[in-house]
């Protein structure tokens, strides 16, 4: 067993009054909702750390990040060079990170905020490693795409079969991890696009992680709201599941 994985196994609960929880936040071609999303972020009552960091944005989000950083609503920003993905973001924004705890935080308002507390229970009392956000253990969730919950339900059936776990969302955005934890395994994460969800997952699980799922509510968006994932990213995480299940 790792050093990491004998780590897991002796934690004990987290000093609630003096934790920081980093918020990472992977922002591209957001301007209608990063103010909103922030204000949503900084209305949760735990101390945070609030990371941006803008995938080369073309819409002017670039610009309203700094007034914002400059407003003191975010703590550092960095402004990726080029376009480079997101989980070439959140892998900035985790270097970046301090906290004691981690959660990455999309900026187009489909994850609220709100549901934070139950989703950071398991860490902070000691039981998790990771706690995972599903949005489909019972949660308020709006109403889309068949086709999507059926792609999502396959990756994750996938998944788990890779990593021997049994999530019931693998692809959620809320993912929670201690902060220890997660940046120990950032010099092994690479992917740049959406295999970041698939990715953290079979890192967790080769560091024997304690992983917990909390339901969460969803308000997903349409293409023409500016939902960003699409089909050639859904085929390209069976190959994500597969080489970072069975690489080193």
């Amino acid at each position: 067993m790792s050093s990491v994985a004998m780590k897991t196994r002796t934690r004990t609960p987290m000093d609630r009054e003096r934790v920081v929880l980093s918020v990472l936040i992977p922002v591209y071609n957001e301007l209608d909702t990063i103010r909103t999303i922030l204000d949503q972020v900084h209305a949760t009552p735990i101390r945070k750390q609030v990371i941006c960091v803008d995938d080369c944005s073309t819409d002017g989000t670039r610009e309203k990040l700094a007034e914002l950083r400059d407003a003191g609503l975010i703590d550092k920003l960095h402004l990726q060079p080029n376009n480079q993905g997101k989980g070439a973001a959140i892998r900035q924004a985790l270097a970046l990170s301090t906290g004691d705890i981690v959660i990455v935080q999309d900026a187009d308002l489909e994850y609220d905020p709100a549901d934070w507390p139950v989703l950071l229970e398991p860490i902070l009392d000691g039981r998790a490693d990771a706690s995972f956000g599903s949005r489909f253990l019972g949660g308020p969730h709006r109403v889309l795409y068949f086709w999507h919950s059926i792609g999502n339900r396959m990756l994750t059936t996938f998944s788990n079969m890779m990593t021997n776990l049994n999530l019931t969302d693998m692809e959620t955005c809320y993912k929670a991890m201690r902060g220890d934890l997660a940046r120990s395994i950032l010099p092994r994460l690479t992917a740049d696009r959406f295999g970041f969800e698939p990715e953290i997952t079979a890192r967790l699980a080769k560091a024997d992680a304690r992983i917990y799922e909390v339901p969460i509510s969803y308000a997903g968006r349409t293409y023409a709201e500016g939902k960003k994932i699409g089909w050639r990213d859904g085929v390209a995480a069976f190959w994500h599941i597969a080489k970072y299940s069975l690489g080193a």
